[in-house]
């Protein structure tokens, strides 16, 4: 009997608000005729990613590809004994369920390392957005408003500092890009040593309110955990400059809307930019939708990663570790998650 691998819920599997399995040509590829694939449960044109129709498509499963659901404990407990392997298809991995993999004798791995050009562009894209008033602009302009003062003065970018939250793989690409249009480029990472920053041209920041009271802008690339959950609240806001902007393309959870709302109504800091929420969709989530009301403030949909190239990459390389594990019952080459 050929193992099943379920994958919970790919954009890219979607068509027209129906699953159509003729996309899976990369997976196929990878696969052959070696495993038999299964799709998530769609329902009103998306993804059932929790309760019991999730977790019943998931039963026989030798492999899980998850995108957006969410691995608890007690999916863990309905997959325990069947489910050899987890790949999560994308850089983070907070929603993989990760201290119940090694106790459940699952293997995980996530794919740290396919977007990192994309990300690090989309961050500077969202930056120079800001502090050009792009999107102001378009949108008055649009609408017949001609005014090459609207938004306001923009600041020269060669007196200004950077200050980056994470210097992992996309936080040093976004370093070597930005420190082009600023003077200068810190970083607060405490897992990172400062001569190891110096060699990405990065000044390294022993505390984050050292890094908040000195950069003119904040960029997001660190982890969401435990330790990161709600990172940017009142207190976090309370000591940037007046007039620092903002930027997220980590992860919605590190940010507490109600409080990057409050701060921009009182003026306390100069703009947010935003690529993730949580929930995904701003619009369902009553702050989040407050702040879309700014003009100092730009979204987009959870696409940081997204270009033709990463994706086909990302999707061959979760189909690839899977078939891997399935094969030969050892870890994940690159990308584990567990020993």
């Amino acid at each position: 009997m050929k193992p099943l691998v379920v994958y919970t819920d790919p954009f890219w599997a979607l068509e027209n608000g129906a699953v159509n399995p003729a996309l899976a040509a990369v997976e196929r590829d990878v696969f052959g005729d070696k495993v038999d694939l299964r799709f998530g449960v769609v329902e009103n044109g998306a993804y059932v990613k929790s309760g019991e129709r999730f977790v019943d498509n998931l039963r026989g499963a030798s492999a899980l590809a998850i995108y957006r659901a969410q691995m608890t404990e007690e999916v863990f407990a309905a997959i325990r004994g069947d489910v050899k392997v987890i790949g999560r298809q994308g850089v983070g991995y907070d929603n993989i369920g990760l201290p119940f993999l090694e106790p459940n004798g699952i293997f995980g791995f996530n794919v740290p390392d396919y977007c990192v050009d994309e990300v690090s562009t989309h961050t500077m894209s969202l930056v120079l957005a800001l502090e050009r008033h792009v999107c102001l602009q378009n949108d008055h302009l649009k609408r017949g408003q001609w005014d090459i003062y609207d938004g306001g003065y923009p600041r020269r970018l060669q007196g200004l500092t950077v200050g980056i939250i994470g210097l992992g793989r996309i936080g040093k690409a976004t370093a070597q890009k930005i420190r082009n249009f600023y003077g200068k480029v810190i970083s607060y990472d405490p897992y990172i040593h400062g001569d190891h920053m110096i060699g990405y041209g990065v000044q390294k920041r022993h505390t984050l309110p050292d890094l908040l009271a000195e950069a003119d802008v904040v960029i997001l690339h660190c982890l969401l955990n435990d330790e990161t959950k709600n990172l940017v609240g009142d207190s976090f806001l309370g000591h940037m400059k007046d007039d620092a902007l903002l930027v997220n393309t980590a992860r919605g959870g590190l940010v507490d809307p109600k409080a990057v709302h409050d701060a921009l109504a009182a003026g306390r800091i100069g703009g947010y930019a935003s690529d993730v929420f949580s929930p995904e969709d701003p619009n369902d989530h009553e702050w989040n939708r407050k702040l879309l009301q700014f003009d100092q403030v730009i979204v987009t949909s959870h696409r940081a990663f997204l270009s033709a190239d990463s994706e086909l990459s990302q999707r061959r390389r979760v189909a690839e570790e899977i078939l891997h594990v399935l094969e030969t019952g050892r870890p994940p080459r690159w990308g584990s998650l567990t020993e």
